[in-house]
Formats: structure tokens, C-alpha cells, sequence
């Protein structure tokens, strides 16, 4: 009788084109947060930001070119299903994720902001929930400069 073969020996079964595009999917945690896999760099936080759902998207290509407007040589990750974004030898200084009502933006050294984000506080950082109507786009431009001239959390 003839050597059955192991499964990891086995070929892999043919993939339809409709079961390749549902696994390439990204899935929403609870919350609405867009589950993506731990990157480096631009794709992987653009991949995040496509994904978020309704105006949260929209909210996420702003703060997105606000950081890059602001910071040109940002460094960008994917980490714990948040873009954070970073200075080359300085840390990361901000990182955002996503809630059912409103999207979290987290400064790493918000305490030494002025004036301090409204939200709640953790160690040193400093956050603030943006719901659909309430983004203040200079506030947060002011916010991104002063954060990324600062030593940031961790190494970028």
C-alpha cells in the first residue's frame, strides 16, 4: 500500500478568485478598528486608512496629510492595529485608532503640549477623541509640530 502523504507534503488546493479577494479583505475589529497586519512604512498605513469605515477614512487622510505636511521625513508604521507615525532616531510621537463614535489620536509626549490635548492622560501621553464634526485642523497641525520636535516613545 502506497505512502499516504503528510498535509504539509499535500498541494495546496486551487483558490478562486472570489475566496482570494474575501481573504485579502481587511476585517473590522469591534469598534470599527481595521485589523492589518504590523508594517513599516506608507503602504501599510494607507491600507489602514482605505479601510476605515464611513467618514473615519476621510478623518484618516486628513490627519495623514496634516503629519506629512507638517513632518516631511515622518516615519510610518502599522503596530497593534494603529498608523503611528514617528522621527527617524527620536521615537514615535503620535499614533490614532479607530472607536465606534470617534477616532483617538494619541500623542506619545502629549503632556508637554501646549495647550494639552482635552482628552485623557496616561504616563506622558496625551489623547484626544475626533468625532465626525468636531476636528480642529490648526489645533492639531500645532499639535503634530510641537509633538514631532520632541524626543518621541520607543525607537522609530
Amino acid at each position: 500500500m502506497p505512502k499516504r502523504a503528510r498535509k504539509s507534503e499535500r498541494p495546496a488546493a486551487a483558490t478562486t478568485g472570489k475566496a482570494r479577494s474575501k481573504a485579502a479583505k481587511p476585517v473590522l475589529l469591534a469598534g470599527g478598528n481595521p485589523q492589518i497586519a504590523k508594517a513599516d512604512g506608507d503602504d501599510a498605513v494607507q491600507t489602514y486608512i482605505a479601510t476605515m469605515p464611513g467618514w473615519k477614512s476621510d478623518l484618516g487622510r486628513r490627519l495623514d496629510a496634516l503629519i506629512v505636511h507638517n513632518v516631511p521625513d515622518v516615519r510610518k508604521a502599522v503596530k497593534w492595529n494603529s498608523p503611528f507615525y514617528g522621527v527617524a532616531g527620536q521615537g514615535w510621537f503620535l499614533a490614532f485608532h479607530v472607536f465606534n463614535r470617534y477616532v483617538k489620536v494619541t500623542f506619545f509626549r502629549g503632556t508637554s503640549l501646549q495647550p494639552a490635548p482635552a482628552g485623557g492622560t496616561a504616563r506622558d501621553a496625551r489623547w484626544i477623541d475626533v468625532h465626525e464634526d468636531d476636528f480642529d485642523e490648526a489645533q492639531m497641525a500645532a499639535w503634530i509640530r510641537q509633538a514631532a520636535a520632541m524626543p518621541g516613545w520607543g525607537p522609530s
